[in-house]
């Protein structure tokens, strides 16, 4: 199953992916039934989720067949239940790479006035480049960019631009990926080749690889930025293994 996932992940288009990924895996999930894992984005329960991962190496327990959450998607809805105003504000919503586990349940929310953008998703409303975002300063209340700024071309840009659009008052969640052996962002700007990317930052399309310093390169977009250890400080260990979330991975709630 390893395999063969990995295969799709690595040679379909991620577009076509977005379409159709999610009957096919709702197809598996009759392979796992059982209520041994959660998933706090759909509510669905299985023996295990899905693995996940472009390369052999890919994570077990990873993906839900239901919705298709990842860890970092889990995190996220918890996160956003418990420690925000997200499910009972009146918030106006911008959502960069829309994930597809969220969009049409965000949609169907009554507090949110909510739209999705993305230069290239064929799940978004809007078409943007996030290093020119298409509306004036102080227009929402909230910005969702997740695994986003390791594949743009200026992500210091992309953070102020998400900032500029942002209300005073107003808050963003924009996680990357990073290695934490890292002190400070891995990037060099000669290394092109798609097999020497992943090599380096760990997927072909990405450009980079933060580090330690994230929650400081947040800050140069204008942000005000608190480093949550929400899974490490608040969650217990049985509720990290119920869900499979990501079990280090820092929540950078960033604030205008």
């Amino acid at each position: 199953m390893k395999s063969i996932i990995s295969l799709v992940l690595r040679y379909i288009p991620r577009p076509y992916l977005q379409l159709v990924g999610h009957w096919a895996a709702r197809l598996l999930s009759i392979f796992y039934i059982g209520n041994k894992v959660e998933c706090p984005v759909c509510s669905s329960k299985y023996r295990k989720f899905l693995p996940y991962g472009r390369n052999t190496s890919s994570r077990e327990n990873a993906l839900c067949p239901s919705c298709l959450s990842l860890e970092r998607h889990r995190l996220m809805a918890l996160y956003m239940r418990r420690k925000t105003n997200f499910y009972t504000a009146n918030l106006k919503v911008l959502h960069v790479a829309p994930e597809y586990c969220f969009i049409d349940r965000f949609e169907q929310m009554k507090n949110l006035d909510y739209i999705t953008a993305d230069i290239e998703s064929p799940l978004a409303k809007v078409k943007m480049d996030i290093h020119q975002i298409p509306f004036p300063e102080n227009t929402f209340d909230v910005a969702i960019c997740n695994h986003v700024m390791e594949h743009v071309d200026d992500y210091i840009l992309a953070m102020s631009e998400l900032h500029r659009v942002l209300k005073p008052g107003g808050w963003a969640l924009i996680q990357s990926p990073q290695d934490m052996k890292y002190e400070v962002t891995y990037e060099d700007p000669t290394i092109t080749d798609p097999k020497e990317r992943e090599i380096h930052f760990l997927q072909n399309d990405h450009l980079r690889l933060f580090g330690r310093n994230y929650g400081r390169e947040l800050e140069k977009g204008g942000f005000k930025v608190t480093e949550d250890r929400f899974v490490m400080d608040e969650l217990s260990k049985a509720e990290v293994l119920r869900y499979s979330l990501p079990g280090e991975e820092i929540v950078y709630f960033c604030q205008k």
